[in-house]
């Protein structure tokens, strides 16, 4: 399968730059997993759209604030972007113009009244182009609080502002670790997941800290060449015992988001039930797979030639995807991270 086959033309005036005025007051369309068909909704009409007999996933991970930026010893501005803490206290960052950073510079992270809170070396160049990044006291909830500013997606063409603190993070969200939203579950409100539990339907609650690599395009020519990035998962005792009960009872699964499903699909074996309540993945879902958990997924509209338009092709078959998403741009749906949702019913 090639990459290119992945393409679609999509107008910048539909890349949504902010949310919507409200949390949840967006457009949802319902598509057939299996028969293509697809119609219009709001996300408010979404508990009403469930089969009573299912239960929902979501992803309970917390977005840092991990976008800063210090002065170089020659007096440059550069970004670093945290990923991950390592055992020592250095910290695994994305680093601007990173061919100028190289091992042994030292940076400044300064607060807004010029005192230096700590200063920073690299100490390594990682395998995927990142960087190892030691500093002269520990990193922790202090300094992004001060110094971190929200990491909002490439396409989104603008500076942060203090709005998205609270919109480009879900109303569950709890353990802090992802470097990017989990962003199908922006449209829930506490309203509406009240609602679903009030029609029987359960919600329950896996982590998946979304890292940067969510956003890298696929390079390849060949889709099956391409190297999906890692990401760590976690599942507690009681969800894991009761989400395999719900399988075992015939209960649908429906994940909301691609991060919860990557998750289930991840701990699940091919028989047909979870295994594993911790790990790191690097799934690739792509047309071809057979699913073995989830049978629903709530999701929003993803970017062409991306792993995740790979992702929903595997679930509702590329045909009828595409078709989805051209209805989506004639009728001026909004697409990616602030952008209108998709529920993929079976």
């Amino acid at each position: 399968m090639l990459t290119k086959d992945y393409y679609f033309n999509l107008p910048d005036e539909l890349i949504a730059q902010y949310p919507s005025s409200e949390r949840g007051c967006d457009r949802l369309m319902l598509l057939d997993r299996y028969t293509g068909e697809f119609s219009d909704h709001m996300v408010s009409d979404f508990p009403s759209l469930l089969d009573p007999d299912s239960v929902i996933v979501v992803n309970n991970s917390k977005v840092r604030k991990a976008r800063t930026f210090a002065t170089s010893e020659s007096g440059g501005n550069v970004e670093f972007l945290f990923l991950s803490e390592n055992n020592d206290g250095s910290w695994n960052c994305m680093v601007s113009k990173a061919k100028r950073q190289r091992v042994g510079k030292k940076y400044s992270f300064t607060l807004d009244d010029g005192r230096v809170y700590t200063s920073a070396t690299i100490l390594s160049d990682n395998p995927d182009g990142t960087k190892r990044v030691g500093f002269d006291r520990a990193i922790g909830s202090e300094f992004f609080s001060l110094l971190g500013h929200v990491p909002l997606p490439p396409y989104i063409k603008r500076e942060d502002e203090f709005s998205d603190e609270k919109r480009y993070q879900t109303v569950y969200a709890k353990k802090e670790g992802s470097v990017a939203s989990p962003t199908a579950g922006l449209h829930f409100t506490p309203e509406l997941l009240s609602e679903i539990r009030d029609r029987g339907v359960g919600i329950y609650e896996v982590t998946l800290h979304v890292g940067s690599g969510t956003f890298l395009p696929v390079r390849t020519e060949n889709i099956e060449d391409h190297h999906m990035h890692t990401e760590h998962f976690e599942l507690d005792d009681e969800t894991f015992e009761a989400l395999n009960r719900a399988k075992k009872d015939g209960k649908k699964i429906v994940s909301i988001g691609t991060t919860s499903l990557r998750t289930l699909e991840s701990s699940a074996d091919e028989s047909g039930l979870l295994k594993r309540k911790e790990g790191n993945t690097d799934i690739f879902i792509h047309p071809g797979y057979e699913f073995k958990f989830v049978d629903s997924l709530f999701t929003n509209f993803h970017t062409p030639e991306s792993t995740l338009l790979m992702l929903v092709s595997a679930m509702a078959g590329k045909e009828n995807i595409f078709r989805a998403y051209e209805h989506a741009i004639k009728e001026r749906y909004r697409f990616f991270s602030y952008g209108d949702a998709m529920f993929i019913r079976s």
